[in-house]
């Protein structure tokens, strides 16, 4: 089996993503965050770094895991328990991790929005939602149903879509933030669309979303953000030849 340098791997996804040029929470840390002997035969990608989810790697034969929620976003110390577990398997079996949160949202290819607006059907989405100095969304001028519009996400998403039916019945205006955006709903409103794809929210978004006059759609945070992880690592394989595999572990949130 061909094996690339870790070097080289994680070199072309920092030139890729620019994680030095987006303000990410600290507890992100992206780039990489696990080293491991310096080779890679076999790509993993996932969501969420964990226990499970690292077994999952070992299991496949990965010795690389790509994520997009990585190891460090509470506490890190100290490493016992389910860490020390989490350490073990990564040092035991040679697995590196690269974590990639708001640099893969925003990747205007391979990012879990812009992946999500091609799953739709939208053509030349244009940035939105502006966070943290940058652009973390997309919308796009649609006059689709909306009723159409949550059988066409369901299928998306592979699951289940929550509608928050705010607005007009006849979307025109839609902006898609993955993950959890549901609490700067008015933020979205604000910008101009009548239409907010989402993965989360809280439950006092539904009469918030009725006054503002807004539709919203919750399509989970785990199924919105499963785009950008699998999107990059099968990047990854066709540019160095490398196998890859998804490690689906559905949070159902």
């Amino acid at each position: 089996m061909p094996a690339i340098a870790l070097r080289r791997l994680t070199s072309c996804c920092d030139r890729l993503l620019k994680p030095g040029e987006i303000d990410d929470w600290s507890g992100a840390a992206n780039g990489l965050q696990v080293e491991n002997r310096g080779k890679v035969h076999r790509i993993a990608a996932a969501v969420d770094a964990s226990v499970t989810t690292v077994r999952m790697a070992v299991e496949a034969e990965a010795d690389l895991l790509l994520v997009h929620h990585g190891l460090f976003w509470g506490a890190s110390q100290p490493w016992t328990g389910r860490r020390y577990e989490l350490l073990r398997l990564l040092l035991d079996h040679d697995v590196a991790v690269y974590s990639s949160h708001l640099p893969l949202d925003v990747h205007p290819r391979l990012g879990n929005n812009a992946r999500l607006c091609a799953a739709l059907g939208f053509r030349q989405p244009r940035p939105f939602f502006l966070s943290r100095g940058a652009q973390l969304g997309l919308r796009v001028a649609r006059r689709i149903q909306r009723e159409e519009l949550v059988t066409r996400l369901g299928v998306a998403v592979n699951g289940p879509v929550r509608l928050l039916p705010g607005g007009p019945a006849l979307c025109r205006s839609i902006g898609v933030v993955t993950g959890g955006a549901g609490a700067e709903l008015k933020q979205a409103a604000e910008e101009g669309v009548d239409t907010f794809i989402t993965g989360e929210g809280p439950h006092w978004t539904f009469a918030l979303a009725e006054d503002l006059g807004i539709n919203v759609l919750y399509a989970g945070h785990y199924a919105t953000e499963t785009f950008g992880v699998r999107a990059l690592a099968a990047h990854l394989s066709e540019k160095f030849r490398l196998p890859w595999v998804f490690l689906d572990h559905p949070t159902g949130l």
